[in-house]
């Protein structure tokens, strides 16, 4: 069921269309900083209040580590995957340069993992979600976001189709962006075998509509005062 975004599959699906064509690296960079803006805080953009506005604007803190049943994650959980997936993919492999994430970060969030938190059982989702400060996180993840529109705003049109290359495939690894578990380390071939263009179209984009619109349907869910799986 759907919760959140509307129109954005279809603009996404407009993006697939043209990401890759040279002579539309305007329009699709154009639509991507639009698809992109709505799955984030609005104070990346300065444009106004947005959907994602409201998800975060009346959350208590206690809600952000809720696993509402037990097939779901929590929301601290999910703005901590997709921050560090974004900010890993986007900054290593797309400008082939540096994360935000650093020691500084790590301990301002209070984060006791590195990785994008894929191979966590529910206990390890437990403990980073009610480990992590919020504010920070949040913080985080906009600071991650506003790189992200700098970075695409600046690719070339011969940038869409450049391929990922081994050697940031590898800094990731050694910088602690994924573990040595398979249900983590299977992240480094996936990334491997895309183009810019493939990137764009998932971790800052698709990725995110998915998890936010879990995140939307578990908020829903714990105000409707249900059994809740683990708190």
């Amino acid at each position: 069921m759907k919760y959140f975004g509307e129109g954005l599959s279809e603009s996404h699906k407009e993006l697939n269309s043209i990401i890759r064509k040279k002579d539309k690296i305007e329009e699709a960079k154009t639509l991507f900083l639009d698809i992109h803006k709505k799955l984030h805080l609005s104070n990346i953009s300065k444009e106004g209040g947005n959907e994602v506005d409201q998800l975060f604007a009346d959350l208590e803190t206690w809600e952000y580590s809720v696993m509402p049943t037990s097939k779901d994650e929590t929301i601290a959980w999910v703005v901590w995957h997709i921050a560090r997936i974004e900010d890993l993919t986007m900054g290593i492999l797309v400008a082939e340069g540096e994360q935000l994430f650093n020691e500084d970060w790590k301990q301002r969030m209070k984060a006791p993992i590195t990785d994008s938190g894929n191979a966590l059982d529910d206990n390890g989702i437990m403990n980073l979600s009610k480990s992590l400060v919020i504010e920070e996180l949040l913080r985080y993840r906009s600071a991650v976001g506003m790189r992200t529109r700098q970075i695409v705003s600046d690719l070339r049109p011969g940038d869409m189709v450049r391929k990922v290359t081994p050697q940031a495939i590898e800094k990731i690894r050694l910088e602690g962006g994924v573990t040595d578990e398979e249900d983590s380390k299977w992240l480094l071939d996936y990334w491997g075998g895309k183009d810019v263009a493939g990137l764009l179209l998932m971790p800052p984009t698709r990725h995110m509509m998915l998890h936010i619109n879990d995140c939307f349907k578990w908020k829903e869910a714990i105000r409707a005062k249900k059994k809740l799986y683990l708190v």
